[in-house]
């Protein structure tokens, strides 16, 4: 970074949008096209009472080969807005649209690829076996879909695992598996809903070091939700804020530094610590307002 104070800036939300400010490496292409579109997203859920307002007028665009990680404290409607993307859930008002069609609740998109909280991985299939679900499924021909799963798991981190069954691994491997279940059918839009959540500190960034190899080469347009500030300047080219329930569009921040990136030593950077206390401030705010209430 040649200009700390520029890199630092950040732009406030004003009528449901964000403006953002430019940082070298991060910046996302002005001219590319734009992936997903959410326009004054709105979500309620009814209870016994009034009803729950989860998410509060909520607009932002990703473009093609973003990296865009939506935090915010829980409860903020993070998952809530993934899975609304996804088609998984209804929205109560605005809209949304993959690559200009408009997403429809309950319709698959074969576009979209998505990674759960928790490995969905089965257990009565080995790791080879689970990888290939996909593509059995979709009919690939068998010697194809051997091909394609013996490179999936070379480059996952894999190898010698391929006859094992999931009861046999760790966590991390686990997520693998699962994370490798999806990115092989080539989606060319990801939606990630705090896949390492559960895994201890150690394993979450050789869970990084993966995603960020694989997102290197494949360059896939990721919307990914996390509540872990660390996790979301690591991986991403943008950061959206949310705030506390209801969920609104609070700042966005460009991340701007290069990449390709290493998870390890990114963090030991003067620059990775003064965005941290920057965006944390803010993150913070959300946090003690959660509390409070």
């Amino acid at each position: 970074m040649t200009d700390a104070s520029n890199d630092l800036t950040m732009a406030h939300t004003t009528a449901g949008s964000a403006a953002r400010a430019p940082g070298a490496g991060g910046a996302a292409d002005v001219a590319a096209p734009v992936r997903i579109r959410v326009s004054n997203l709105d979500k309620r859920f009814r209870t016994a009472g009034d009803g729950v307002v989860a998410v509060d007028n909520v607009s932002f665009d990703v473009r093609q080969g973003e990296f865009v990680a939506l935090l915010g404290p829980s409860g903020c409607g993070k998952s809530t807005i993934l899975n609304m993307v996804a088609g998984l859930l209804d929205a109560t008002d605005g809209e949304m649209a993959i690559d200009a069609d408009p997403v429809v609740t309950g319709k698959v998109n074969r576009k979209v690829g998505y990674v759960f909280q928790r490995d969905t991985v089965f257990p009565w299939r080995t790791v080879e076996g689970n990888i290939g679900y996909g593509l059995e499924i979709a009919g690939v021909p068998k010697e194809e879909r051997r091909r394609k799963v013996e490179r999936a798991i070379e480059v996952s981190g894999l190898a010698g695992f391929g006859s094992s069954f999931p009861r046999t691994l760790s966590g991390g491997m686990r997520q693998r598996v699962a994370l490798m279940r999806t990115l092989i059918l080539e989606p060319d839009i990801l939606l990630m809903d705090e896949p390492f959540g559960a895994l201890d500190t150690h394993t979450k960034l050789e869970m990084h070091k993966t995603l960020l190899e694989i997102w290197e080469r494949e360059r896939q347009t990721v919307l990914f939700v996390t509540h872990d500030l660390g996790e979301a300047l690591t991986l991403s080219s943008r950061i959206i804020l949310l705030s506390a329930r209801p969920g609104r569009l609070k700042e966005d921040f460009e991340v701007p530094f290069p990449r390709p990136r290493d998870a390890v030593s990114l963090r030991e950077t003067a620059e990775f610590g003064q965005l941290y206390s920057h965006i944390w401030h803010s993150l913070g705010e959300e946090f003690r307002r959660t509390k409070a209430e």
